[in-house]
């Protein structure tokens, strides 16, 4: 919300010498969080003065329209000056940066020859001046009491400091002049005039009231209207509407559109302007019917929702209600009757209906937020009158207002609660001012307030909202800034420590750690070709979802940890190992609404154990997802890329680091390739899969071929005991290599597990370091050779001994997979 300091001065006594540092200061002071404050004289520098456009001399044979204008800028000689806009002609007023100006952006003006003549300063646009958008045309003045000569600054607004505050949605009132006036007189303690108490109403029988009827007054509680006939369509919006709009930020349009956004900015209610004669019939405010559609201002033709709040006349939709207008009846330059319109609309309909059709406006921004119900009649005198003594037009005697507004309901609170609240006294007598202030109605009965909060001030509603005003209008820095006594903790859980240890031995391997959203939509499981009844595809939906393409919370770490992958590999990174560990969400089946609890004390032991029952199963997994090389090429050799054995190493990693040792087998699981995929097992629970992706799967999700990923269950694998810390012996180890002749699909860690089970206790270590297969062994058949090494606590081994041990782990083996000692 941009709006200038003299704006605000004409509804609150602000000290003359009240600068740009003492305006943020007082902003912050009552909770306004200010983004920007400009001082708008020292943008131009130099003389900026009115002239007067004596003559206009069109310039021939050139390229483009060029005007050689004499202007009278108070010297006794006028100046001439080379202009190419259109818009004005002889005896307008301008603006005109003279020789020695200089205007933002570093532009400096001199006098110069160009086109043949001697240009003495420059006819200036809004855009140039920086005090609006506009690029059209030059800025004509419409204020007849100027004069050639005089200083332009005040008239632009550039005399003036433009404050640009960023208005949270809880304190909506403040998107007006009304509102931030009313903030800086609690702020300073200065006199407040309120801009709708100074609108005069409009006298009248009613007989020439445009018909209006409301079919839901739920949606729509309030809507009042009112009717200027006869104005003048050619009338120009004045300039000093036109600079405090461009201040707000909002460009000129015509006459009535310009008068329905200033009262909109100075009372915070949006307005709509319709031409009366476009209209047909009565205006039916109610829902869109199945198949509506509607051609909005911005030119688009929009297909309705049932629940969009619409207004229509006899020939159907004509307005996207408290959004955008239509194209048949909008304020056109050749509109002479019209017909102002301010209305109450429902707050979440209205977000609702913003966010459907993608359509933010300044209207929609007030209306989700909430307008003051009771302040209709005025936006509609108040515009009325402005386009009467603008425009030319007679006001209607008659004023539509259909009122079905809900008062709003009190609100009960110690007198105690603020002091409660922030460990400061607070007299019961500076309570009740400080209520009052804010334009509360208060009834005391003791220690107890009945709070009726004022018609603009939706955001009242919970005796903590009021103990917040106390806090925040008597000043927060008068609460002590006391650090609670944190108790004695125990330190991480065993579940936090692994996660962290996991972490680490990843980012150790080479992996980069991501934080991805943990929002997935169905189209993300089609493309990991995850199949229909699988438990992922269970997701929880949310009920306000950041994105409708991804309404549901993720039931695995690999799609969105896959779309950062293809993210990093679009700004051109090519080898990629990205980690994420994070919980999933595992519903099992709706989960019922949470029951409410309000803010006056911590829910309870039972409140939280009942909300906790509600929560879905929330396990936390790792994943990660490798492109690219493995091992880099360089000086020293060629390069290696990642493939699907790369993916195990990192389950293993990870399950090393929680303490445990996995068990891989073949498997077939989307969204791996069915042949190169290994489910991952802690005994014999299967705790993830690992692999490489199914190459539809790259190619859905553009990624590079044979792209890997792992995702391991955390919670799954049992938290190890404590660590019993290895003898070592000082005795010399025996090594012996076995090379085993197995079939082709036997896995190689089955193998290894029956090794270690034979070989007994003298063996140390166990490793797999060649695997072969060829002619010689057989269709079918692969060698797998081991290094063993074994060792005595106590005592040096004998050959007899280790050999026994050795051959003791392939008799096992071999009765289990009928291995056959190569070359045996």
């Amino acid at each position: 919300m941009r709006v200038s300091l003299s704006w605000l001065r004409e509804h609150v006594d602000l000290p003359a010498d009240l600068d740009a540092d003492g305006l943020e200061k007082a902003l912050v002071k009552v909770g306004l969080e200010v983004e920007e404050l400009l001082d708008a004289g020292a943008s131009v520098t130099g003389p900026l003065v009115v002239g007067r456009v004596e003559n206009i001399e069109e310039l021939q044979g050139l390229k483009k329209p060029i005007r050689y204008c004499l202007v009278d800028v108070g010297n006794p000689e006028p100046q001439g000056i080379i202009c190419g806009a259109r818009n004005f002609a002889q005896g307008d007023l301008v603006v005109v940066a003279l020789p020695g100006a200089e205007l933002p952006g570093g532009f400096k003006i001199a006098a110069r020859k160009t086109y043949g003549h001697i240009s003495n300063g420059m006819i200036c646009s809004g855009q140039e001046l920086g005090v609006s958008d506009d690029h059209d045309g030059i800025i004509v003045l419409a204020e007849q009491s100027a004069k050639p000569g005089d200083e332009a600054r005040p008239i632009v607004g550039l005399d003036d400091v433009v404050v640009d505050i960023n208005i949270t949605p809880d304190r909506g009132y403040c998107f007006s002049v009304r509102g931030i006036a009313r903030e800086l007189s609690h702020s300073l303690g200065s006199a407040y005039r309120d801009p709708v108490a100074a609108v005069l109403p409009i006298d009248g029988d009613g007989s020439d009231a445009y018909p209006i009827e409301v079919l839901d007054t739920v949606a729509c509680d309030r809507f009042t209207a009112v009717a200027v006939r006869g104005v003048d369509p050619a009338a120009a919006t004045p300039q000093w509407i036109k600079t405090r709009l461009a201040t707000a930020g909002i460009r000129s349009i015509s006459l009535p559109v310009d008068i329905t956004n200033y009262v909109m900015i100075e009372m915070g209610q949006p307005m709509h302007a319709w031409d009366l004669e476009r209209l047909t019939g009565p205006l039916v405010v109610r829902r869109a019917q199945q198949g509506e559609k509607l051609t909005t201002l911005d030119g688009v033709s929009r297909v309705l929702d049932p629940e969009d709040i619409v207004i229509a006349d006899g020939t159907g939709v004509v307005s996207l209600a408290a959004v955008m207008g239509g194209t048949t009846t909008e304020v056109s330059a050749s509109t002479v009757d019209v017909l102002f319109e301010a209305a109450h609309w429902d707050p979440r309909s209205v977000a609702r209906t913003i966010r459907r059709h993608k359509l933010p406006s300044e209207a929609g921004k007030r209306y989700e937020r909430g307008v003051d119900p009771q302040i209709t009649p005025a936006a509609c005198a108040r515009a009325a009158a402005l386009l009467a003594e603008y425009g030319g037009g007679t006001v209607s005697t008659g004023v539509t207002d259909i009122y079905a507004v809900v008062p709003p309901a009190p609100v009960t609170m110690s007198v105690q609660r603020p002091s409660q609240l922030a460990g400061v006294d607070y007299t019961p007598e500076r309570v009740l001012e400080i209520l009052a202030m804010i334009g509360t109605q208060v009834v005391a009965d003791g220690d107890r307030l009945t709070v009726t909060p004022p018609s603009w001030r939706h955001d009242l509603n919970d005796p903590a909202d009021l103990a917040e005003e106390v806090l925040r209008l008597d000043g927060y820095d008068r609460i002590p800034s006391v650090l609670p006594i944190a108790p004695p903790g125990r330190g991480l859980t065993a579940g936090q420590r692994r996660r962290r240890t996991v972490g680490r031995a990843l980012a150790d391997a080479g992996y980069v750690e991501t934080l991805c959203w943990p929002f997935v939509g169905s189209a993300a499981l089609d493309a990991l070709r995850v199949p229909d009844g699988d438990p992922r595809r269970e997701m929880l939906l949310l009920r306000n979802p950041l994105s409708d393409e991804e309404p549901g919370l993720r039931t695995s770490l690999l799609p969105p940890l896959l779309a950062a992958l293809r993210r990093n590999l679009g700004r051109g990174l090519r080898d990629l190992a990205l980690f994420e560990i994070g919980p999933v969400f595992l519903p099992d089946g709706p989960l019922p609404i949470a029951p409410a609890h309000g803010v006056d004390g911590p829910p309870s032991a039972e409140e939280f154990a009942a909300v906790d029952r509600l929560l879905p199963h929330q396990p936390w997994h790792v994943a990660t997802v490798i492109a690219g090389e493995a091992d880099p090429a360089g000086w020293w050799g060629g390069g290696r890329p990642a493939d699907w054995a790369d993916a195990v190493e990192s389950a293993r990693i990870a399950a090393a680091a929680a303490g445990v040792e996995l068990t891989v087998r073949a498997a077939a699981e989307a969204p791996w390739h069915p042949g190169r995929c290994a489910a991952l097992l802690v005994g014999d629970v299967v705790v993830g899969h690992a692999g490489e992706l199914h190459p539809a799967v790259c190619a859905d999700l553009d990624l590079p071929r044979r792209t890997v990923a792992m995702e391991l269950d955390l919670d799954a694998v049992p938290i190890p005991g404590v660590s019993i810390a290895p003898r070592l012996s000082n005795f010399p180890a025996a090594l012996i290599d076995v090379a085993l002749v197995v079939d082709g699909a036997t896995p190689a860690g089955a193998v290894e597990a029956a090794l270690a089970e034979g070989a007994g206790t003298l063996l140390e270590s166990l490793r797999l370091f060649d695997v072969y297969s060829g002619a010689q062994l057989g269709e079918g058949r692969k060698s797998l050779a081991y290094k063993l090494t074994f060792r005595a606590p106590d005592r040096t081994l004998t050959g007899e001994e280790a050999l026994a041990a050795r051959d003791a782990a392939v008799a096992v083996a071999a009765d289990r997979f009928g291995a056959v000692l190569r070359g045996a």
